[in-house]
């Protein structure tokens, strides 16, 4: 019985790995599409979406089972519901990614405002807080979902530096470019969500190692005790 079990969970957290592989993908991929102007690349990220939430829901169902079949106790019980706290988040990401393909497109037949520069470091900032998260989960590694939750502020300044710069050095400027430069501010506003979900991963993890909240207590972040 416990054999079958741990395959079970097994399989779960496979899947989950699965199913963050390609948020992270999807993340790649709109931001690839963004500064070639791609809109093939960005409908291939639309498209995926539909696979992305169908795995959410395969890897829902199957926690719920465990939950209400096995009646997991203390670890397995933290281990399971961790798993469906970021299987949620994973697809909320993937979805904002799928944001950021709708904004390429609606960008794709006009010239770029300006160089991007501050939004592929946002991207990239967003896709290792991302990995980071899940590797975190996976080694049961509390310091590296330390160090995701502290990202994040590096993830609030890119973003206020693209705010800052197309509402200030365009917007204001000359009205005629907010068509050009609300979906980049869009996509950045996404960006910085993704970091946000990736941060929420990283707390729920530590939960799960610690059984301690960190959420809304950055000090505690601080703290090695129990």
């Amino acid at each position: 019985m416990k054999r079958h079990f741990d395959q079970e969970l097994k399989i779960l957290k496979t899947d989950l790995l699965k199913l963050a592989t390609m948020a992270e993908e999807s993340i790649h991929c709109s931001i690839e599409a963004l500064k070639a102007r791609d809109k093939v690349l960005a409908k291939k990220v639309i498209d995926t979406d539909c696979r992305i939430d169908e795995l959410e829901l395969i890897n829902e169902e199957r926690a719920i089972d465990l939950l209400a079949l096995r009646q997991p106790m203390a670890r397995d019980l933290r281990f399971i519901t961790t798993g469906m706290k970021i299987n949620s988040e994973l697809e909320r990401i993937a979805d904002l990614a799928e944001n950021i393909a709708q904004r390429v497109i609606e960008l794709a037949d006009e010239p770029l405002l300006k160089p991007l520069i501050d939004i592929p470091k946002l991207a990239e900032v967003a896709r290792k807080m991302v990995k980071q998260a899940i590797d975190s989960f996976v080694n049961q590694d509390e310091e590296l979902a330390k160090k995701v939750i502290l990202y994040d502020s590096e993830a609030d300044k890119l973003r206020n530096l693209v705010y800052n710069e197309l509402i200030h050095d365009y917007m204001v400027k000359d009205g005629t470019t907010a068509t050009r430069a609300v979906p980049l501010l869009l996509i950045a506003r996404h960006l910085e969500r993704i970091c946000d979900h990736a941060s929420y991963i990283a707390t729920d993890v530590i939960y799960m190692i610690k059984a301690k909240v960190v959420k809304h207590h950055p000090e505690r972040l601080k703290n090695n005790n129990h």
